[in-house]
């Protein structure tokens, strides 16, 4: 018998069976349970310089729950467009777990809908190399999810080149934020 035959024999409930298309992105089902939730994002990047909001954005349907992201590469613009105090970029640096923290809250409060502030912010800052401005090692990666019930600060050291480190770091961002739902 061939297995077409075979196929009269199957019990009449296959019939209701959900066939999966394949692996979902993390990207994919962040995007998924923001929507669940009613939640809206935001993304504050200086390492990942636009890629988590890319990987985001390249999802269908992101656009009910991004709302936007800000590549604050200078230092000078962590303070003034996401209020990152200017006394912890002069003492630490632009890479510190303090500072995407702060990142993250400062997402929140700056691309929230109207007054109001974002559900879920996530910050990245760190360093790709191939050289360090400020000594840490190439590779020092923070990242950080802020929603209502507090931040989630990940630090990292992650090998490869410039662009493997900032890869996995956006790669990580949107996994920590998918674990912080």
């Amino acid at each position: 018998m061939t297995a077409r035959e075979h196929v009269h024999d199957l019990p009449d409930d296959v019939e209701a069976t959900l066939v999966s298309p394949g692996r979902r992105t993390d990207a994919e089902r962040l995007i998924e349970r923001l929507g669940e939730l009613g939640w809206t994002l935001a993304v504050a990047e200086s390492l990942t310089g636009g890629l988590v909001v890319a990987e985001l954005v390249a999802v269908s349907g992101a656009s009910s729950v991004v709302r936007g992201g800000v590549v604050a590469y200078a230092t000078e613009l962590k303070q003034r467009l996401l209020h990152v105090d200017g006394a912890l970029l002069e003492a630490h640096g632009a890479v510190h777990p303090r500072v995407a923290r702060q990142m993250a809250e400062g997402a929140r409060a700056a691309l929230g809908p109207g007054d109001a502030v974002a559900d879920v912010g996530i910050a990245t800052t760190g360093i790709a190399g191939p050289g360090s401005p400020d000594g840490q090692p190439v590779g020092t990666v923070h990242i950080a999810v802020a929603t209502a019930l507090g931040v989630r600060v990940e630090s990292l050291h992650l090998g490869g080149d410039r662009a493997q480190i900032r890869a996995e770091a956006a790669a990580r961002a949107i996994r920590l934020a998918l674990d912080a739902l």
